[in-house]
């Protein structure tokens, strides 16, 4: 089974290079070139992980990365040729879960998107199997669809994300926001 990243990069080369790894760890990789491209894609695919160019045409990566966040938990993994420590944290501080610079180094970036995936629970490559079962619930991870008694069930992604973490580790408690 694979995870879906979706790569929002306006230079080719590097989308391809980006995409060449990725693919070769097994992810199916979508791409986009500009940001209003990329918002719409990910809102249309709900992918397991982003890869986050910050110097986008129509549409900038931080507002991309804020926009995605107002709306999803998708991990993200900024990878952008601004190197200073204030725009690092200016990234971080708009949501995004790591953060690599151009020059980059292919293999080290496909490391750090497993270990998101990971550390995220989207991890879908190892030992989560097809289906996550209990009572009537039926949940296909790979078709990413649900099942009530047979009957397909209609969710959100958010709704998806927090019914798949539920039925992974039944019986959990799970704190409230304390606000």
């Amino acid at each position: 089974m694979s995870n879906t990243v979706l790569i929002i990069e306006d230079d080719p080369h590097t989308t391809e290079l980006v995409r060449l790894y990725l693919s070769h760890d097994g992810h199916e990789v979508l791409s986009a070139s500009t940001g209003p491209e990329g918002l719409a894609r990910a809102r249309e695919t709900d992918p397991d992980l982003v890869v986050l160019d910050l110097m986008l045409p129509g549409l900038d990566g931080l507002e991309v990365c804020r926009s995605l966040r107002a709306e999803s938990n998708v991990p993200i993994v900024m990878l952008t040729a601004r190197v200073e420590e204030e725009d690092m944290l200016t990234g971080l501080g708009f949501g995004a879960d790591d953060y690599v610079t151009k020059p980059f180094r292919p293999r080290e970036l496909a490391a750090r998107v497993q270990a998101v995936l990971r550390r995220t629970g989207r991890d879908l490559s190892e030992g989560s199997g097809a289906e996550l079962i209990n009572g009537p619930i039926r949940v296909s991870l790979r078709e990413r669809s649900v099942a009530a008694a047979e009957s397909p069930v209609s969710l959100t992604p958010t709704e998806y994300r927090i019914l798949v973490l539920l039925m992974r580790d039944p019986g959990r408690t799970f704190p409230g926001n304390r606000s």
